[in-house]
């Protein structure tokens, strides 16, 4: 009999627009194919996004770096910007259908994890939307 369990978790590289590696998504932990939490790292002076979801709301927690979380309502014209820095420890809730980019504004790598809710899903197709910028700014919903 053994005392512990090793599990495999997925490590899936990220890249930008342009093609460039930008960071990396870990699985951190799962309930059958669902997963619970998983970590984001984002390296420094690199941006991640806009993407949003239909179905899940998004809870941020940085554990390394500083991070600019920049938010987007499509269709309103709303933005917000959120700093967040692992000296000092505070979550964002992010609700669903608000497109969100991270940018890397520390010098190190960064790393924040997302509990979403409800759970990712590989199941549900079409759930994530990716925006550019400028489709945001002009006010786009897809």
């Amino acid at each position: 009999m053994s005392l512990a369990r090793l599990e495999d978790t997925k490590k899936v590289s990220t890249f930008d627009l342009s093609g460039t590696e930008n960071g990396f998504l870990t699985e951190l932990y799962k309930e059958g194919n669902k997963t619970v939490a998983y970590l984001t790292s984002v390296k420094p002076g690199m941006f991640k996004g806009y993407h949003l979801h239909r179905v899940r709301a998004a809870r941020y927690v940085i554990l390394r770096g500083k991070m600019k979380i920049v938010l987007y309502k499509p269709g309103s014209g709303e933005k917000e910007e959120y700093v967040l820095d692992a000296n000092t420890p505070q979550r964002l809730f992010i609700p669903k259908d608000i497109a969100t980019g991270l940018l890397n504004i520390g010098t190190d790598e960064a790393w924040l994890i997302n509990y979403p809710d409800p759970p990712y899903d590989p199941d549900l197709k079409d759930e994530q939307v990716e925006y550019a910028l400028e489709e945001l700014e002009q006010g786009i919903v897809k």
